[in-house]
């Protein structure tokens, strides 16, 4: 492999891990700010219950996506310095925005919400929870104008041989943003119900807690409806605008990929309005003891279509980095070396696969473990009382 593949091959894999990752994010951070919202106004434990067992698991999740982000960062810097003098006046500025976004702000209010259990009024926790969603999603919609743009560069213009803002108004009504936010959105949810749905029938085919995984249940299969229809009705809206801008990216080696995804999403979509959704009247899904293994196998699939469709949109316009206008090949950083790359890719490719790796499992065993051992939230253990001295003979 020359240079120029290995350093695509290396932003695929980080881009890759890191939008899966994200999706699971994106999907659960508004799950769990509905879940303490029920929680501040009814005061109900069984929430509270909700809350912490269901925030324990996204934060676990968001780490790994901070990770992989910070990689993108430097290997936008410097394998991609092509791109970043060509174009970095027009997608340097989204770009910037959603590091702000998702670094700063969202870390920050994720933080206080971690540490504010107990400490903070209630109403204040609960609207720290809705900040860290709404910059989640600020962040997202920030990085997909950036990549919206090299899709559909519009809103610029050529000056001396690099691209500028000419418009700003287009850049963020970019056609491609405009079908590519609620599709990701619609991924995400589904993402994040279906691992609700997979981890609460794998406790309800065990048995335990049973009235805490039938309420969870129930909320996955909602959300599943929900992320399932705007995935549905965002991704056939999407190719008018891909055929009028890209004709050549749903032909070829990237139709399969694109089959796949559209078969587990219109799959998972009709099994859970045609099916679980009915079967939620009176709870009967719940104690469907033959279906619950078929639930758990089908939660990963919502993880390979998102996968599936972030390959057809980065690679479906090659050899383009920025399209019809920067080529992959002109956006190489000129000084790069294959050794020096080669080395990156592996120590990257271990490193954050160990970390994903790590992700899932602890994932899996905070899901096993269920609502009873959750360290997030939990009320601090008054110390014990001092012992009382001992008397003294002087004072017998």
């Amino acid at each position: 492999m020359d240079v120029l593949d290995l350093a695509r091959l290396q932003f695929a894999v980080t881009t890759n891990l890191h939008f899966v990752f994200v999706a699971l994010t994106l999907g659960l951070v508004p799950m769990v700010a509905v879940m303490q919202t029920r929680h501040t106004f009814t005061g109900r434990g069984s929430d509270e219950r909700l809350t912490r067992f269901w925030g324990q698991i996204y934060l676990i999740n968001y780490a790994l996506g901070i990770v992989t982000g910070l990689v993108l960062e430097f290997q936008f810097g410097m394998a991609w310095s092509g791109l970043s003098h060509f174009a970095g006046d027009v997608f340097g500025a989204p770009l910037a925005i959603e590091t702000m976004t998702a670094f700063f702000l969202e870390s920050t209010f994720l933080g206080l919400w971690i540490f504010g259990w107990h400490i903070l009024p209630k109403k204040v926790h609960l609207a720290l929870i809705w900040l860290v969603a709404l910059t989640a999603y600020v962040s997202a919609f920030w990085i997909l104008a950036a990549n919206s743009y090299l899709q559909n560069p519009v809103g610029s213009r050529m000056v001396d041989g690099r691209l500028v803002l000419d418009d700003f108004g287009l850049l963020i009504t970019n056609p491609h943003l405009l079908t590519a936010l609620p599709h990701v959105t619609g991924a995400a949810f589904m993402t994040a119900s279906w691992l609700v749905i997979g981890v609460s029938a794998h406790h309800l085919r065990r048995g335990d807690h049973v009235g805490f995984f039938t309420s969870c249940l129930r909320r996955g299969v909602l959300v599943a409806a929900g992320g399932g229809l705007l995935t549905f009705v965002s991704g056939h809206l999407a190719p008018a605008h891909v055929e009028a801008t890209q004709p050549d990216k749903l032909e070829g080696p990237m139709e399969p990929f694109l089959n796949a995804m559209l078969l587990i999403g219109d799959v998972l979509t009709a099994l859970t309005l045609l099916v679980l959704l009915p079967m939620l009247f009176r709870n009967r899904l719940a104690r469907a003891r033959r279906l619950l293994p078929v639930l758990i196998a089908l939660a990963p699939l919502p993880v390979a279509a998102s996968a599936l469709g972030w390959i057809v949109r980065e690679m479906g316009r090659q050899p383009w980095l920025v399209y019809e206008h920067l080529t992959v090949t002109d956006g190489l950083s000129p000084n790069v070396s294959a050794p020096v790359i080669a080395t990156s890719l592996v120590v990257f490719t271990l490193l954050l696969g160990s970390l994903a790796v790590t992700n899932v499992v602890l994932i899996l065993r905070a899901a096993a473990r269920g609502p009873d051992d959750v360290l997030l939230g939990s009320r601090p253990v008054d110390p014990p009382a001092p012992a009382p001295a001992p008397i003294s003979g002087e004072n017998v």
